[in-house]
């Protein structure tokens, strides 16, 4: 028997102490290297965008990497080539944490368009309320102390 797998992750992190450095202008190299990294480990990236103070990443992670270690790698790697390349004015790197969820691939669609609409979202909600409310509908407790 062969092995199939469908391990989509909804991955969201915030820059450290949710500094708002992630420039318009910058992100679109950011997002190409995240790509290229995700693609170098065989994950299949769905869609990744943010704004100026977090990424999410929708993607599906090969069954032989951990989501723990492949989120490690890309905060390094990141944060890297972000200073390498001075690509960030006021980053100073990426938060200790991360949100990583499960989706089922019928949600597949909806999710890529939550993604894309980014920008347009957090004109009407910051980021703590956004996470919190992912948290809440994916049934994570959470302690608020954590959040900030």
């Amino acid at each position: 028997m062969s092995t199939y797998t469908q391990l989509l992750y909804h991955i969201i992190f915030s820059t450290y102490k949710r500094i708002p450095s992630l420039s318009e202008n910058g992100r679109p190299e950011l997002f190409a290297h995240i790509y290229g990294l995700l693609k170098n480990k065989n994950c299949h990236l769905y869609r990744i965008n943010g704004v100026e103070d977090h990424l999410h990443i929708f993607t599906h992670v090969h069954p032989t990497i951990t989501v723990s270690s492949l989120i490690k790698d890309i905060k390094l790697a990141s944060s890297d080539m972000i200073k390498r390349n001075r690509l960030f004015d006021n980053f100073e790197g990426w938060q200790k944490g991360y949100g990583a969820f499960t989706v089922n691939y019928s949600s597949k669609d909806k999710l890529i368009e939550y993604i894309k609409s980014q920008q347009e979202h957090h004109r009407k909600i910051d980021f703590l309320d956004e996470y919190k409310q992912i948290l809440e509908e994916n049934g994570v407790e959470y302690d608020p102390k954590y959040l900030l």
